[in-house]
Order: structure tokens, then C-alpha cells, then sequence
């Protein structure tokens, strides 16, 4: 596990931006695991900046979300399919049959969630995964306490997730209570992972996926065990490093 850390999120976004830059130049068709919330749209606003200036090419790389609320139809604002078109897809050169969100409206999720696992197989693993970090360690949706053995799985949000996730929903009552998220080992099977975390909010819990060892009430911590992580972070979210 290598930690890098920024002055700020600004800088902190371009490095990560760089990153996927290279992988992209390395492997033209590499295969992204993608992440949604606030941390990770400054990277994508980067991504967006080198494609208009033609410095990094979509057209060949297929894309994975780590995750999707359950009830929310693909269009609705809040949605992490929206969000994905509106910080991220709308604006770059990526094909539509190669991306590759969980279906929250599924009919069957048992088979949703078997599917996306299959898919994400047979286009050979992710080569590429975004993180963020929960304040409660999450990674995905997978909340403490979550088998490392999970696969892409239906979980249910822990009360600190829904009350974290409120401020984007008109009350805590709109918030989902479940999500369809690929599991603890299905991200670490990934080949490369970047975790980005900002902000004196994730001073605490950098810190303890830093320092303290690997527990199932810390499921960032199982990332000790993966080969090739980096750790992005800014200065305020090193504070207590």
C-alpha cells in the first residue's frame, strides 16, 4: 500500500487523473471500476479536460460501477447512472455498450447481481479501480462487518451511510436503504487500485486504514492484502497520519 499525499483536492485530483492517463496509454482497452460521491468528481472533471485536449482516448475502454441504490429508475437525478452521464460519460468518447452500471429496478437481483459479476469476468477482471472510502471505512457499499468473500451482492446501508448520503435527497426519508455493489473480493481482484479520500472528514478513518490491521468492521482494510494500491490523499485527509 503506497500513500501519496496532495497539498489539496484540486492537486489531488489531477495526480489521480494522471493515473488513469497512463493506464490508458499503457492498455488502450483497459477495463475502469468507476466510483460515485463527491471525492471522485474532481478526477472525473480532470479526465473530462485532458479528453478536450486530446490528450487521453475513451473509444476502447469498457467501464464497471462500484455500485446503485435499489428503486431508483436509471433516470432519476439521483441515480448513480445520472450521475456517471452528467460528471463523466456525457462528456467523453466512451462507447454506450461499454458501460456497465447495476440495474436498481432489476426484476431479479439474486440474477442482477450474478450477471454483473459474470460480465465483469468475462471482459477479464477490472484493470483499474476508483475508491473512495466511507466515513465509517466502506468501500463500494460494503459496509462494516461485510464478508470478504462477497461478490457483486444486495446489501443494506448502515444508518452512518444513509445519514452521510442525505444532504442529496430532499429528506432522509427519500435516501435508498439498499444497493446492489460489487463485493470485497470482487475489487480485489481488480489489478490496480487507486483509493481517494479528501478532507479533514477522513482524517480519522485514513488513519486508522493506515495504521491499524485488517478487520471486518474496517473493510478498507482489507486493501493491505492487494499487491497494487495507492492511496490518494490531500493534506487535511493525512492530518492524523
Amino acid at each position: 500500500m503506497k500513500v501519496i499525499v496532495s497539498k489539496d483536492y484540486e492537486s489531488l485530483s489531477k495526480k489521480a487523473a494522471v493515473l488513469v492517463q497512463s493506464q490508458l496509454m499503457w492498455k488502450p482497452d483497459s477495463v475502469l471500476g468507476l466510483a460515485t460521491g463527491s471525492t471522485p468528481v474532481g478526477l472525473y472533471q480532470e479526465l473530462i479536460k485532458l479528453y478536450q485536449q486530446g490528450d487521453i482516448d475513451f473509444s476502447e475502454i469498457t467501464s464497471f460501477n462500484l455500485d446503485e441504490y435499489l428503486g431508483l429508475p436509471m433516470d432519476d437525478q439521483q441515480s448513480y447512472y445520472s450521475f456517471m452521464r452528467e460528471n463523466l460519460f456525457d462528456h467523453i468518447n466512451i462507447r454506450e455498450d461499454h458501460i456497465h452500471i447495476p440495474n436498481g429496478m432489476a426484476e431479479d437481483f439474486k440474477s442482477e447481481c450474478l450477471n454483473y459479476e459474470s460480465s465483469i469476468s468475462s471482459h477479464g477482471g477490472i484493470d483499474l479501480q476508483i475508491l473512495g472510502i466511507g466515513h465509517n471505512g466502506h468501500i463500494g457499499f460494503n459496509e462494516p462487518n461485510v464478508e470478504f468473500e462477497a461478490k457483486t451482492h444486495i446489501v443494506s446501508l448502515d444508518e452512518e451511510t444513509i445519514e452521510a448520503n442525505k444532504r442529496f435527497f430532499d429528506s432522509i426519508e427519500d435516501v435508498p436503504k439498499k444497493a446492489i455493489s460489487m463485493g470485497i473480493k470482487t475489487i480485489m481482484k481488480s489489478k490496480k487500485i487507486i483509493l481517494m479520500a479528501s478532507g479533514e472528514g477522513k482524517a480519522d478513518i485514513i488513519s486508522q486504514l493506515v495504521k491499524d490491521d485488517i478487520k471486518p468492521d474496517l473493510p478498507a482494510s482489507v486493501l493491505h492484502l492487494h499487491e497494487n494500491v495507492i492511496i490518494l490523499i490531500d493534506e487535511a485527509a493525512a492530518s492524523k497520519l
